[in-house]
């Protein structure tokens, strides 16, 4: 049922982002949608408001900037817009050795991927405990189960966000805000295009990807009923299992052969 409050989701305009905004729109939630591509989120916020009834606003912020998550807190405080769900959703990997890499393009992604997310939280989890029931879902990835060698960096941030997200459940239980963790495995969103791995990466990723739509599925389900830590699907359930099974070096040996550029 819609009411006065939205749903703010980064990273709406394609992938995983835009499949949770249109399920939350099926479900009359009012939506905030951030992302940098203008011309792909007005035409999703047109679509949505029109489909489901709903009012959907729009912002095009590039979270690599690091004026982004306070840009976004000052919109919704402006038009006077009260959020009762928060997803940093927003995200993208490098791929390569770190040593090869440049530190800027290192920092750039760190922002999107790691700062950016801890400076939202901050500012918007005063807000939602104002409401009388609120969300917060923090995107982390299964790569963050282990050290990943050529996405050093993306993977150690991801576990930073679990962690993170895991310890904010702890501090705010006895509020109205509800916090989980999405650990999503590989799924068709054009990550691993715009992260520019090889085509046998992208082969092996086709055996078990997901589709978006079935990944926001199972990430509002556990969000509706408070899940601290949201896996979908058993193949990644499994392979997030195995990791405190496995040997750590065994597991960065076989991440190696997945991901050594070459292979």
């Amino acid at each position: 049922m819609t009411t006065n409050s939205y749903a703010l989701i980064t990273g709406a305009s394609r992938g995983i982002g835009k499949a949770l905004a249109t399920q939350l729109a099926e479900q009359k939630h009012n939506l905030i949608l951030v992302a940098r591509s203008e011309m792909e989120l007005k035409s999703l916020a047109e679509n949505l408001s029109k489909a489901h009834q709903v009012e959907v606003k729009y912002l095009i912020v590039d979270l690599a900037q690091t004026s982004a998550p306070k840009t976004i807190f000052d919109y919704c405080q402006t038009n006077q817009l009260a959020v009762s769900i928060l997803i940093n959703n927003a995200g993208y990997a490098l791929w390569g050795s770190f040593e090869a890499s440049s530190w800027t393009d290192q920092q750039v992604m760190l922002q999107v991927v790691l700062n950016s997310i801890v400076e939202t939280c901050h500012l918007f989890i005063p807000e939602l405990k104002k409401q009388p029931k609120a969300y917060l879902m923090n995107v982390s990835s299964s790569t963050q189960y282990q050290a990943v060698p050529y996405m050093a960096t993306y993977a150690a941030a991801k576990g930073f966000i679990l962690l993170f997200t895991r310890a904010l459940k702890v501090e705010l239980k006895n509020s109205s805000v509800n916090v989980s963790c999405l650990v999503p495995g590989t799924t068709d969103t054009g990550f691993i295009d715009r992260a520019g791995m090889s085509d046998s990466i992208r082969k092996k990723a086709k055996q078990v990807e997901m589709t978006p739509d079935a990944v926001a599925k199972i990430a509002l389900a556990g969000m509706w009923k408070g899940k601290a830590e949201i896996i979908p699907g058993f193949i990644n359930w499994f392979g997030a299992m195995a990791t405190y099974f496995i040997p750590k070096a065994l597991a960065e040996t076989i991440a190696e052969g997945i991901y050594k550029p070459g292979k």
